[in-house]
């Protein structure tokens, strides 16, 4: 009967012993083969050293923008940084936008060593591993930002305690 619906020819191509062998074995060893090092081709050549040079595409948030931004933090940060001590006063928004712009500055400046030092060409995984904790720890500082501006009396405030003691 199952000859004519055309098992039985399929069932002796199959081997018991191949159909109840697991498809993966069972071990409690980790496999730890995506967390090591990139093999790389002999000086970094993809291809051959006749190939054109193709630059990455245009990109508002790296390359000479990110630079171009990151200038301008860095030159606004200038005079935030000394108003409260001309002028004399706490001013919340300045202190706000000060704060804010040195973890913008920072976090631009890691960046770049990540980008340097550990690049996804060779790390693979470590380089994520690494922009991942710059993610959480600006996210962390954000909030630690936030609790200055709400519970304390902001980063100005915080320099004058810790310079007057």
């Amino acid at each position: 009967m199952l000859g004519f619906i055309g098992v039985r020819a399929s069932l002796r191509s199959v081997n018991i012993q191949t159909a109840l062998r697991a498809s993966r074995s069972i071990s409690l060893v980790p496999d730890l083969s995506k967390l090591k090092l990139k093999e790389q081709p002999p000086g970094y050549i993809i291809g051959t050293v006749n190939d054109a040079y193709t630059p990455p595409d245009m990109d508002q948030y790296h390359g000479s923008f990110h630079w171009s931004y990151d200038r301008v933090i860095a030159t606004a940060m200038v005079p935030l940084t000394l108003a409260p001590f001309v002028a004399g006063v706490d001013i919340p928004l300045v202190d706000t936008l000060l704060s804010s712009l040195i973890l913008f500055h920072s976090r631009a400046g890691f960046q770049s060593c990540i980008t340097d030092y550990i690049p996804k060409r060779v790390y693979g995984v470590w380089h994520k591993v690494a922009m991942g904790l710059l993610n959480l720890g600006s996210w962390v500082s954000i909030y630690g930002i936030y609790l200055l501006e709400t519970e304390g009396n902001g980063l100005f405030n915080l320099v004058n305690q810790i310079w007057i003691s």
